[in-house]
């Protein structure tokens, strides 16, 4: 295998990394309008997130920089052609962010408000955008013999990319209520038991369609093997969750996230961006890659430093492993 495939491969793991984790905290944040009926019970929500979203978004400016270092005229192509819609997710993820460290910092009910309206609203925008933006490198964009996406923002709203954002969107809630009934006790518990059967629901008829029709455009056996496992995972996530095994239910919901996302790159490799005009001027992991050189010394540095950021973030959770509920919410004052 060729250094240009081994990080085609790596930056698919990032993906599928930052997916994983920051899918239930996107689906958290969506969940403080669906789920939580009161000030406290958004706090609860907001706290079983508190120490991991951050770290859970290292994952994102990980693949981004593995794409730029590895990948230049693929970083270049999506960054530009996607501009409008990744702007949106920046803006998104900056507001996010300081949503998360603003709202306490003034007692009053209105400023709390804003901000906890402020973290519903870019934990969806995100996760309904990070589908429709995955839709479209897979159905392939408008990209010129110059490797230049030569399309407009109009040209990325279609019926396959829109379909891909309400998968993101309702996986990632079915991710998030899973790990709210994981990480909670009492009423919020048995509600979001309750919620995630008919997320699910939703989500497996969604993710269906989506994978259905991305299988019979650009499938072959490899991609066809993961969509059999991420519809038996969910099937599975959806049984566990019903039956009140929430961790069962997270991992199955987890595998359905990784499978689901290795299905994409498997129907991309070996291009990474295909071209809609001509076949010949897609984007591969040949004509976009960088020198082996450079691809040599990113190998011996993630090497060296993944393990490392793995290490650190597994024990973070291992520290707030525990669940909490309104009872450990101190009253507001």
């Amino acid at each position: 295998m060729e250094l240009h495939d081994v990080w085609f491969v790596l930056i698919a793991v990032l993906w599928t990394g930052y997916f994983f984790l920051e899918g239930f905290d996107f689906g958290v944040g969506v969940l403080t309008k669906l789920l939580a009926r009161d000030r406290k019970e958004r706090r609860v929500l907001i706290n079983t997130i508190g120490p991991v979203w951050d770290g859970n978004e290292v994952w994102l400016l990980s693949a981004a920089g593995a794409t730029f270092a590895a990948f230049p005229d693929w970083y270049a192509t999506l960054f530009s052609g996607f501009y409008l819609p990744l702007l949106v997710i920046l803006i998104s993820l900056i507001v996010r962010g300081v949503s998360f460290e603003y709202r306490h910092k003034r007692p009053e009910e209105q400023w709390q408000r804003n901000w906890e309206n402020a973290i519903f609203w870019t934990s969806l925008i995100p996760a309904f955008l990070w589908g429709v933006v995955f839709g479209n490198i897979v159905r392939g964009v408008k990209i010129d013999a110059q490797k230049e996406y030569v399309g407009n923002v109009l040209d990325l709203v279609n019926v396959y990319s829109i379909l891909g954002g309400l998968v993101t969107l309702a996986l990632f809630t079915f991710h998030g209520t899973v790990f709210v009934a994981l990480k909670t006790v009492g009423d919020i518990r048995t509600r979001a038991r309750a919620l995630a059967l008919r997320v699910g629901l939703l989500t497996a008829l969604l993710a269906l369609g989506f994978l259905g029709w991305t299988q019979a455009m650009r499938g072959d056996a490899a991609s066809l093997a993961a969509l059999v496992v991420a519809v038996v995972s969910l099937v599975a996530a959806i049984g566990a969750i019903r039956a009140g095994r929430e961790g069962w239910s997270f991992a199955f919901s987890g595998v359905t996230i990784v499978a689901a996302v290795a299905m994409l790159f498997l129907t991309l490799f070996p291009n990474v961006m295909p071209s809609s005009l001509d076949d010949a001027w897609s984007l591969t992991v040949v004509n976009a890659s960088s020198t082996p050189y450079t691809l040599k010394i990113m190998t011996w540095c993630a090497g060296i430093a993944t393990p490392v950021v793995l290490l650190y973030q597994g024990w973070t959770y291992w520290v707030f492993r525990k669940r909490i509920g309104t009872q450990h919410i101190a009253d507001a004052h």
